[in-house]
């Protein structure tokens, strides 16, 4: 585990790595005895400090979902970031490439929450009671980490590796989709390039909600009524390029498209 001392210090690393666009070696390099909880203290240590800088934690990310990334990574479980407000980009509105490292993209079925959620004991039952709809999204990552050379604990550092989101304009109550069954297809520039489907996160995007709700309390954080959670990727992630338009189709749930310039 960490110093107080240390977590401040790598936390200053990954903010200015991240204004500046210049990346930083693997924190997981330079300090091979980082723990989970430290990583999660960093990441928490620069949302505090953006949120006193004037954003607004808007919901929640929830990263490693699929079994796959799991095995690669070496874990068990998901890992979870902050969205904030500042971070939401917009259909209708190109995001300039340059302000990224390393940008991704990813198809996700956005959850719209209604109510809080409990913690410690929420059930798939609690998600879906308190879900006001579904939404088509696109996960918008990037590391400020040098390559993506990253390990677990890098990734939870870095805001579980979280830049940006965008939201499609349609809205599905839960009871009129099956959300094990969505099938999603990510174009680029009219090309697809990644399919999937939703029960490939943890089988059921649901259940990566409930586990979030659990995991934060963990951390003296909540779900509540309007935050935006994204239970993780339905499909690999595609690199973003100046130029590129993405548009995710979602059966039964509509689009999202995102561009770059």
């Amino acid at each position: 585990m960490l110093s107080a001392a240390i977590r401040e210090a790598l936390a200053a690393d990954l903010a200015r790595a991240e204004c500046s666009r210049e990346p930083i070696a693997p924190l997981t390099s330079v300090h091979p005895q980082i723990d989970v909880v430290d990583a999660y203290e960093i990441q928490l240590i620069n949302i505090r400090r953006r949120v006193a800088a004037g954003a607004r934690v808007v919901g929640h990310k929830v990263g490693l979902s699929s079994l796959a990334m799991q095995q690669m990574m070496g874990v068990d479980e998901p890992d979870y970031g902050h969205l904030l407000d500042e971070m939401q980009v917009f259909e209708h509105t190109p995001v300039r490439t340059a302000k990224y490292l390393y940008p991704r993209v990813e198809v996700e079925v956005g959850f719209i929450l209604a109510a809080d959620l409990p913690g410690a004991g929420c059930s798939e039952d609690d998600v879906l009671g308190a879900t006001a709809a579904l939404v088509p999204a696109i996960e918008l990552i990037d590391t400020r980490i040098t390559d993506w050379n990253i390990a677990l604990c890098d990734t939870i550092a870095d805001n579980a590796s979280s830049a940006g989101f965008v939201l499609g304009g349609q809205r599905v109550a839960p009871v009129d989709v099956d959300i094990t069954g969505v099938e999603a297809v990510l174009a680029r520039n009219g090309e697809v390039v990644a399919k999937g489907r939703s029960d490939a996160v943890l089988g059921n995007p649901v259940t990566a909600v409930a586990w979030l709700a659990r995991k934060v309390e963990s951390f003296g954080v909540r779900l509540r009524a309007g935050d935006i959670v994204l239970p993780g990727s339905c499909t690999r992630a595609v690199d973003a390029r100046p130029g590129d338009t993405f548009v995710a189709e979602f059966d039964g749930l509509g689009s999202v498209r995102l561009s770059f310039e």
